[in-house]
Protein backbone atom coordinates (compact mmCIF):
# COMPACT_ATOMS: atom_id res chain seq x y z
CA UNK A 1 0.00 0.00 0.00
CA UNK A 2 2.75 2.08 1.30
CA UNK A 3 4.26 1.92 -2.33
CA UNK A 4 1.16 2.24 -4.52
CA UNK A 5 0.39 6.08 -2.45
CA UNK A 6 3.98 6.74 -2.83
CA UNK A 7 3.80 6.15 -6.57
CA UNK A 8 0.35 7.75 -6.77
CA UNK A 9 2.30 11.23 -5.43
CA UNK A 10 4.95 10.81 -7.56
CA UNK A 11 3.00 11.06 -10.69
CA UNK A 12 0.88 13.94 -8.62
CA UNK A 13 4.25 15.75 -8.30
CA UNK A 14 5.09 14.91 -12.07
CA UNK A 15 1.72 15.76 -13.52
CA UNK A 16 1.42 19.31 -11.61
CA UNK A 17 4.78 20.63 -13.43
CA UNK A 18 2.91 21.37 -16.70
CA UNK A 19 0.58 23.97 -14.51
CA UNK A 20 -2.32 24.20 -13.37
CA UNK A 21 -5.24 22.32 -15.47
CA UNK A 22 -2.69 20.51 -17.25
CA UNK A 23 -1.74 16.80 -17.67
CA UNK A 24 0.29 14.41 -19.64
CA UNK A 25 -2.13 12.13 -21.49
CA UNK A 26 0.44 9.16 -22.57
CA UNK A 27 2.83 10.05 -25.44
CA UNK A 28 4.05 13.04 -24.59
CA UNK A 29 0.43 15.17 -25.26
CA UNK A 30 -0.20 16.88 -22.59
CA UNK A 31 -3.62 18.43 -21.67
CA UNK A 32 -3.93 22.14 -20.71
CA UNK A 33 -7.59 22.07 -19.94
CA UNK A 34 -9.20 19.75 -17.35
CA UNK A 35 -12.92 20.52 -18.71
CA UNK A 36 -14.03 21.29 -15.36
CA UNK A 37 -12.28 24.77 -14.36
CA UNK A 38 -10.46 27.91 -16.07
CA UNK A 39 -7.56 26.38 -13.72
CA UNK A 40 -4.43 27.66 -15.78
CA UNK A 41 -6.05 30.11 -18.21
CA UNK A 42 -6.35 34.00 -18.28
CA UNK A 43 -8.80 36.15 -19.46
CA UNK A 44 -8.50 40.09 -19.02
CA UNK A 45 -11.53 42.36 -19.61
CA UNK A 46 -14.57 40.73 -20.68
CA UNK A 47 -14.32 37.97 -19.02
CA UNK A 48 -17.76 36.67 -19.05
CA UNK A 49 -17.25 36.09 -22.47
CA UNK A 50 -15.73 32.45 -22.00
CA UNK A 51 -17.65 29.79 -19.82
CA UNK A 52 -17.82 26.30 -19.50
CA UNK A 53 -20.22 24.00 -20.60
CA UNK A 54 -20.41 20.22 -20.91
CA UNK A 55 -16.69 19.92 -20.67
CA UNK A 56 -16.03 22.74 -23.24
CA UNK A 57 -14.62 26.46 -23.27
CA UNK A 58 -17.36 28.25 -24.57
CA UNK A 59 -16.70 31.49 -26.43
CA UNK A 60 -19.63 34.15 -27.28
CA UNK A 61 -19.70 37.93 -26.20
CA UNK A 62 -17.34 41.04 -26.56
CA UNK A 63 -14.10 40.93 -27.93
CA UNK A 64 -12.08 38.86 -25.36
CA UNK A 65 -9.03 36.35 -25.03
CA UNK A 66 -8.81 33.47 -23.11
CA UNK A 67 -4.55 32.82 -22.91
CA UNK A 68 -3.59 29.83 -21.73
CA UNK A 69 -1.52 31.28 -18.68
CA UNK A 70 0.02 27.38 -16.85
CA UNK A 71 2.48 28.07 -14.83
CA UNK A 72 5.12 24.81 -13.82
CA UNK A 73 8.19 24.36 -12.10
CA UNK A 74 10.67 26.79 -14.26
CA UNK A 75 8.14 29.73 -14.51
CA UNK A 76 5.74 30.84 -17.12
CA UNK A 77 5.18 28.28 -19.73
CA UNK A 78 6.05 28.64 -23.27
CA UNK A 79 6.20 27.08 -26.42
CA UNK A 80 8.37 27.02 -29.61
CA UNK A 81 8.09 23.89 -31.63
CA UNK A 82 5.10 21.87 -30.24
CA UNK A 83 1.85 19.84 -32.25
CA UNK A 84 -1.43 21.56 -30.64
CA UNK A 85 -4.84 19.84 -31.29
CA UNK A 86 -8.34 21.32 -30.32
CA UNK A 87 -12.04 20.02 -30.51
CA UNK A 88 -13.89 22.95 -32.19
CA UNK A 89 -17.35 23.08 -32.49
CA UNK A 90 -18.70 26.60 -34.35
CA UNK A 91 -22.62 27.55 -34.94
CA UNK A 92 -23.38 29.58 -38.20
CA UNK A 93 -22.57 32.79 -38.57
CA UNK A 94 -19.44 32.84 -35.96
CA UNK A 95 -16.35 34.10 -36.01
CA UNK A 96 -13.53 32.88 -33.94
CA UNK A 97 -9.60 31.83 -33.76
CA UNK A 98 -6.59 29.83 -32.10
CA UNK A 99 -3.54 32.16 -31.31
CA UNK A 100 -0.03 30.63 -30.87
CA UNK A 101 3.26 32.32 -30.52
CA UNK A 102 1.45 34.85 -28.41
CA UNK A 103 1.35 36.34 -24.85
CA UNK A 104 -1.60 37.99 -22.59
CA UNK A 105 -3.26 41.07 -23.29
CA UNK A 106 -5.43 42.77 -21.28
CA UNK A 107 -8.12 44.05 -23.99
CA UNK A 108 -8.34 44.25 -27.43
CA UNK A 109 -7.31 41.87 -30.16
CA UNK A 110 -3.88 40.53 -29.77
CA UNK A 111 -0.52 42.43 -31.15
CA UNK A 112 1.34 39.55 -30.91
CA UNK A 113 1.06 36.12 -32.22
CA UNK A 114 -0.96 34.67 -35.33
CA UNK A 115 -4.33 33.62 -35.11
CA UNK A 116 -5.47 30.14 -36.74
CA UNK A 117 -8.76 30.82 -38.14
CA UNK A 118 -11.85 29.64 -37.05
CA UNK A 119 -15.00 30.27 -39.24
CA UNK A 120 -16.80 28.47 -41.28
CA UNK A 121 -19.47 30.80 -42.54
CA UNK A 122 -18.69 34.18 -40.75
CA UNK A 123 -18.62 36.83 -43.63
CA UNK A 124 -14.93 37.33 -43.07
CA UNK A 125 -13.99 35.03 -46.61
CA UNK A 126 -10.97 33.63 -44.77
CA UNK A 127 -11.69 30.35 -43.34
CA UNK A 128 -10.96 27.92 -40.82
CA UNK A 129 -7.37 26.89 -40.57
CA UNK A 130 -6.33 30.18 -42.02
CA UNK A 131 -3.04 32.06 -40.84
CA UNK A 132 -5.24 34.98 -40.36
CA UNK A 133 -3.72 37.79 -42.52
CA UNK A 134 -1.16 35.92 -43.69
CA UNK A 135 -2.06 33.07 -45.45
CA UNK A 136 -5.59 32.50 -46.07
CA UNK A 137 -7.75 29.07 -47.47
CA UNK A 138 -10.90 30.72 -48.64
CA UNK A 139 -12.55 27.17 -48.81
CA UNK A 140 -14.54 25.92 -45.95
CA UNK A 141 -12.99 22.34 -45.14
CA UNK A 142 -15.30 21.97 -42.03
CA UNK A 143 -18.84 22.32 -41.30
CA UNK A 144 -20.75 23.98 -38.37
CA UNK A 145 -22.79 22.36 -35.74
CA UNK A 146 -20.24 19.59 -35.04
CA UNK A 147 -17.50 19.10 -33.48
CA UNK A 148 -13.62 18.72 -35.89
CA UNK A 149 -10.45 18.42 -34.78
CA UNK A 150 -7.80 21.50 -35.47
CA UNK A 151 -4.22 20.84 -35.39
CA UNK A 152 -1.31 23.50 -35.24
CA UNK A 153 2.25 21.95 -36.01
CA UNK A 154 4.94 24.69 -35.61
CA UNK A 155 8.84 23.42 -36.20
CA UNK A 156 10.58 26.34 -36.05
CA UNK A 157 9.93 28.50 -39.14
CA UNK A 158 7.20 25.81 -40.46
CA UNK A 159 3.31 25.88 -39.54
CA UNK A 160 1.18 22.99 -41.12
CA UNK A 161 -2.36 23.22 -40.20
CA UNK A 162 -4.35 20.13 -40.28
CA UNK A 163 -8.80 19.94 -39.89
CA UNK A 164 -9.83 16.39 -39.36
CA UNK A 165 -6.38 14.55 -40.28
CA UNK A 166 -6.25 16.85 -43.59
CA UNK A 167 -3.13 18.64 -44.34
CA UNK A 168 -4.98 22.65 -45.16
CA UNK A 169 -2.42 24.86 -44.99
CA UNK A 170 1.50 24.72 -45.20
CA UNK A 171 3.54 28.20 -43.98
CA UNK A 172 6.94 29.23 -43.91
CA UNK A 173 8.05 32.49 -42.11
CA UNK A 174 10.77 33.65 -43.56
CA UNK A 175 14.42 33.43 -42.43
CA UNK A 176 14.26 37.08 -40.33
CA UNK A 177 11.60 35.24 -38.22
CA UNK A 178 14.22 33.27 -36.74
CA UNK A 179 14.74 34.33 -32.99
CA UNK A 180 13.16 37.09 -32.54
CA UNK A 181 9.92 39.41 -33.12
CA UNK A 182 8.83 39.15 -37.10
CA UNK A 183 6.68 41.97 -38.17
CA UNK A 184 3.65 40.72 -40.28
CA UNK A 185 1.31 41.81 -43.07
CA UNK A 186 -1.08 42.17 -40.55
CA UNK A 187 -0.99 44.68 -37.45
CA UNK A 188 0.62 42.13 -35.33
CA UNK A 189 4.18 40.82 -34.78
CA UNK A 190 4.91 37.13 -35.08
CA UNK A 191 6.72 35.94 -32.09
CA UNK A 192 10.02 33.56 -31.60
CA UNK A 193 7.80 31.68 -29.14
CA UNK A 194 4.76 31.98 -26.86
CA UNK A 195 1.69 30.72 -25.33
CA UNK A 196 -1.86 30.06 -26.88
CA UNK A 197 -5.19 32.35 -27.14
CA UNK A 198 -8.55 31.61 -27.78
CA UNK A 199 -10.88 34.25 -28.94
CA UNK A 200 -14.20 35.48 -28.69
CA UNK A 201 -15.05 37.72 -31.33
CA UNK A 202 -18.48 39.45 -31.02
CA UNK A 203 -21.36 38.72 -29.29
CA UNK A 204 -23.44 36.82 -32.27
CA UNK A 205 -20.30 34.20 -32.51
CA UNK A 206 -20.58 31.07 -31.08
CA UNK A 207 -17.24 28.87 -30.65
CA UNK A 208 -16.76 25.94 -28.54
CA UNK A 209 -13.38 24.37 -27.73
CA UNK A 210 -12.50 20.89 -25.95
CA UNK A 211 -9.91 18.22 -25.43
CA UNK A 212 -7.56 21.16 -25.64
CA UNK A 213 -3.71 19.14 -25.98
CA UNK A 214 -0.13 19.88 -27.04
CA UNK A 215 2.75 17.64 -27.32
CA UNK A 216 6.33 19.62 -27.34
CA UNK A 217 8.66 18.95 -30.40
CA UNK A 218 12.26 18.99 -30.42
Amino acid sequence: MKKIIGMTLALAICLSAFGAGAADEGGGWISLFDGKTFNGWKVGKNAGSFKIEDGAIVANGDVAHLFYDGVGEDGQRVFKNFHLKVEVMTFPGSNSGIYFHTKYQEEGFPKFGVECQVNNSHGDWRRTGSLWGVNDIREAHVKDNVWYTQEIIVKDLHVTVKLDGKTVLEHNFPAEAAGKPYALPTDMSYLPEGTFALQGHDPKSKACFRNIRVKLLE
